[in-house]
């Protein structure tokens, strides 16, 4: 039997099948293991223990987002080697998505509810930059890396002292995500102006103060 050409239809309900995946249900199995594997837990009070749950679903949010961002760009994009690119950063980002689901399920919480939301938005604005130009989704992945290395960095001055296990996840997404950052940057994506950078800020507070109640 010979192989089918994939239609832009079959490739459609490829990407909502993985949105469906990863908006709904359970991440899949991490390609690395946790950072907080080889780490003992330490004992939390309610309030540390309900503030780690709510930092690591902000986090978990991030990671929806961004899988939906890649896996949009990665259906537009016009060159094979970026629609691959963004498609290596979407499989990375898979472990930091299994990483904190599993942190979450540790302390007793729950994902948020408003993934589903985050999920379609994101995979929007991926699509949208990809239709655009190569340069410009390549552009809008480094300048949103940027973005979720500040949350990382303010969540690492947040969390409290004795969640070590949650700590060691976050420093290694940062680690990852401003490796994907220099990586786009050095590919030929475009480099936003501040103005830009500071509309992004805007729509990611939103986010993050809703996924950390919701």
């Amino acid at each position: 039997m010979s192989n089918r050409q994939l239609t832009a239809i079959d490739n459609l309900l490829t990407q909502l099948d993985q949105g469906l995946r990863t908006a709904f249900a359970s991440a899949p199995r991490p390609q690395r293991s946790s950072p907080a594997a080889l780490i003992e837990d330490s004992p939390l009070s309610d309030q540390e223990r309900d503030h780690a749950i709510g930092l690591m679903r902000v986090n978990h949010a991030g990671e929806v987002c961004a899988q939906a961002l890649y896996q949009g760009q990665a259906l537009t994009a016009k060159l094979p080697e970026v629609g691959e690119q963004m498609e290596h950063a979407a499989a990375e980002e898979i472990d930091h998505l299994a990483w904190c689901e599993e942190r979450i399920t540790e302390l007793g919480g729950n994902t948020s509810m408003l993934n589903p939301i985050w999920y379609a938005l994101s995979f929007g604005i991926g699509a949208g930059a990809g239709l655009v130009s190569d340069k410009l989704s390549l552009g809008f992945v480094a300048a949103t890396e940027d973005q979720v290395c500040a949350h990382l960095r303010t969540h690492l001055d947040k969390l409290p002292v004795n969640d070590r296990r949650s700590r060691s996840i976050i420093e290694q997404m940062l680690a990852d995500e401003e490796r994907h950052a220099e990586t786009a940057l050095k590919a030929g994506g475009h480099r936003f102006p501040k103005s830009i950078k500071a509309v992004m800020t805007a729509v990611s507070a939103a986010m993050t103060g809703s996924s950390y109640r919701l």
